[in-house]
């Protein structure tokens, strides 16, 4: 056994590439392997701005040889099937097998020299290498045939224990050679194998392995920061960032003009890091601190005193331009850079940035006056919404677009207006993703529902709902954001009266297809609570247990997502219990048994099985033309049918679920001895139609609370 060392060297990789090419390359090695039988004991792969390498342990100098069977087709088939299974074994007719009239190959592979095998995968590899972005250079890039690869391709080790293993990609031929840091150590290195690689680069400045190029820069990062009595703004990204940036990672500390910090700190953090990649820090009380951490690539022999200064030059002009356009800015009030949403288009079937405001301060008021949102000031809130989207037409968000709605607020607040309405538009795109703060002030909570509504409907009017993989309106994370602001406050309201709202106001004509919208917009949104749930261990089917049991709002099923919630928490709870099993087991016997034996009962219900009736009202009268006498179980499934009725269908209207449940529960026993005791299909017509209708009124019951047709199992 024998490790194995390849080594892809190319100009700079793109830091944002580099984890995921090191992960494709190890897996793109290992299926390689695997077709010839081949499997490392372990592959550890590394990767550096200027290369992709991977070491293979444990490998055999040679394959074993295997024996693959190939079942073709029948003898009496066609020749032309035959024809083609003997060109895909590579055998003759005289060389397979007749088992029971199918002709069978067993295709004897020898073993072969492990380097033979490495000889024919690498550059197999490297082609169908699947880079995010890649490209072609040189004269060879005039065809199509040529190697595409991140960036250009300068050199490759392949090294078998001590003996090069000879492969040739697009001219480049693989040999013992690399090359270290770019300035400490610009020659060629000799690398004897696996054994000495990652020792020999670090002697040249390179340290191949991207996890230790973290660890580095978090670790000195943190005592830079400490030396001065601030801490560093944790962000995982950047350090990442930073290690695919350098091979030998040298943090260091710099500092800027304090007056910079009159700035929102945002601003400052967002220049820091996205414009430079430096890192962010705090002094001891949180507050951010007038210094920063970029991390240089050399160890410099003054220490990084002139890597420093270049870049506390370089920030001073970025801040200066941030601090520029605060000022600016804020010599316009919000509402006359509102007046400037009607030249940005929002979609060209749905109107202005502006007419979006419209529609969402309208909506976002009635939210408030009809009660839905409550708490809230209707003026207030219709402010805040006419307000909203006004930072998108300022100076630092066109410089900075994460910043928008942060910047409204600020704006709002240095403009003197009521905090509320200051929260509402800093706060109003939330929440945007998972983990992400929900609004709950009143008016920031219908403003930010509101414009998610308005953006959602809205687009499933003119059809642009999501299809498969594709959302190109994000419209998925606005619809958990309705979810999540809906359930975080309590807010009562039909998805179908929410959206019906959301159209009453367009600044887009309305036909028949919102009614057809409605539809898709309620299941969409269902979908998506299916989704959110899941995470919180709630199955789907119980969720469709209760949104498909018909009876509300007049299209059927539960609407109310707080609502609906509540029924399913209560519904999952009873049906882990031995009582909820049974029940289930015993609806679904009775289920099966109506589908069968008397679907019509699935739209009629018996006129003498209704709540309150009894055995002798319509159906078996004692002395009646076909009456019969009832079987004693047949008696105290009635009663408990009477009794247990009335009390979940009063337990619903009060929203108490889980007495519901426990209602549904005394039914239990009853058609556990009802199954037992009692023949349904018997050959009396009257028994038989009377237990039939018993059934239809046991799942009419078990219905009134949910569908325990849709639950699983």
């Amino acid at each position: 056994m024998t490790d194995f060392l390849l080594e892809l060297r190319c100009e700079e990789i793109p830091a944002r590439m580099q984890l995921k090419a090191s992960e494709d390359l190890a897996r793109l090695f290992a299926d390689e392997l695997a077709k010839a039988g081949l499997k490392p004991a372990a592959i550890d792969s590394f990767v550096t701005p200027r290369r992709l390498a991977l070491i293979a342990r444990d490998l055999p100098l040679e394959t074993a040889a295997v024996s693959e069977e190939f079942k073709g087709p029948r003898t009496s088939a066609p020749a032309q099937a035959l024809e083609g299974f003997l060109r895909k074994t590579g055998l003759s007719e005289d060389q397979l097998e007749d088992r029971d009239g199918v002709w069978f190959a067993v295709v004897n592979k020898p073993g072969r020299a492990t380097a033979g095998v490495l000889t024919e995968a690498v550059p197999a590899i490297v082609r169908a290498f699947p880079w995010p972005k890649s490209m072609r250079w040189g004269a060879a890039s005039q065809t199509t045939e040529s190697l595409r690869w991140v960036r250009p391709l300068k050199g490759i080790v392949a090294i078998l224990g001590d003996t090069l293993v000879d492969i040739e990609i697009e001219g480049i031929r693989s040999g013992y050679a690399t090359l270290g840091h770019r300035f400490h150590h610009p020659g060629e290195i000799t690398i004897g194998g696996a054994h000495d690689y990652a020792d020999k680069l670090r002697a040249c400045h390179v340290i191949v392995s991207h996890q230790e190029r973290q660890a580095i820069i978090a670790s000195k990062a943190a005592e830079a920061a400490a030396a001065l009595g601030y801490s560093v703004i944790e962000d995982k990204g950047l350090v990442a960032e930073n290690a695919g940036l350098t091979e030998w990672p040298v943090p260091l500390l710099g500092d800027f003009d304090p007056a910079f910090l009159e700035v929102p700190p945002e601003v400052i953090q967002l220049t820091l890091r996205i414009n430079q990649k430096y890192f962010v820090l705090c002094d001891a009380e949180g507050k951010l601190a007038p210094a920063f951490i970029c991390t240089a690539n050399i160890d410099a022999k003054d220490g990084g005193a002139a890597i420093i200064a270049g870049n506390r030059k370089v920030l001073a002009a970025r801040l200066s331009d941030a601090r520029f356009f605060w000022e600016q800015d804020k010599k316009t009030k919000l509402e006359d850079q509102a007046k400037k949403l009607s030249r940005i288009t929002f979609h060209e079937k749905l109107g202005t940035v502006a007419d979006k405001v419209e529609r969402v301060a309208k909506l976002a008021r009635w939210l408030v006056e009809e009660g839905v949102v409550q708490g809230a000031d209707p003026d207030l809130t219709e402010q805040a919404a006419r307000l909203a989207k006004a930072d998108l037409v300022t100076e630092m968000v066109g410089e900075f677009p994460e910043l928008q709605g942060l910047m409204g607020g600020y704006y709002a607040r240095e403009e003197g207006l009521d905090p509320q309405v200051a929260d509402a538009i800093r706060d109003h795109y939330k929440p945007i993703g998972q983990g992400d703060d929900v609004p709950t002030a009143p008016v920031t909570v219908a403003v930010s529902l509101a414009d998610k509504l308005d953006t959602i409907s809205g687009f499933f009017l003119i059809g642009g709902k999501p299809t498969g993989s594709k959302d190109p309106f994000a419209l998925r994370r606005a619809a958990l954001g309705v979810i999540a602001i809906v359930l975080a406050n309590g807010l009562r309201s039909s998805t179908y009266q929410l959206f019906n709202a959301s159209v009453a106001r367009p600044s887009v004509s309305v036909d028949m297809a919102a009614v057809v919208a409605a539809d898709d917009f309620n299941d969409f949104l269902i979908d998506r609570l299916k989704v959110q749930q899941r995470d919180a261990g709630v199955r789907y089917d119980f969720i469709d247990a209760v949104v498909y049991m018909g009876g509300d709002d007049d299209v059927g099923g539960e609407r109310d997502l707080v609502r609906l919630l509540a029924r399913v928490h209560a519904l999952q709870s009873f049906v882990a219990t031995d009582d909820g099993v049974n029940l289930l087991a015993g609806y679904k016997r009775a289920a099966n048994i109506l589908k069968k034996e008397a679907p019509e009962l699935a739209q009629t219900r018996h006129p003498g099985l209704e709540p309150g009736s009894s055995l002798t009202d319509g159906v078996q009268g004692r002395g009646d033309a076909g009456g019969y006498d009832p079987e004693p179980a047949e008696a105290a499934l009635l009663a408990a049918l009477d009794a247990a009725e009335p009390q979940a269908a009063e337990a619903v209207i009060d929203e108490r679920f889980e007495d519901a449940m426990a209602a549904l529960a005394s039914l239990r026993a009853p058609i556990d001895a009802f199954f037992e005791e009692v023949t349904v299909n018997d050959s009396d017509p009257a028994k038989r139609a009377g237990r039939l209708a018993l059934l239809e009124r046991v799942r009419t019951a078990v219905h009134g609370v949910a569908d325990f047709s849709k639950i699983s199992g």
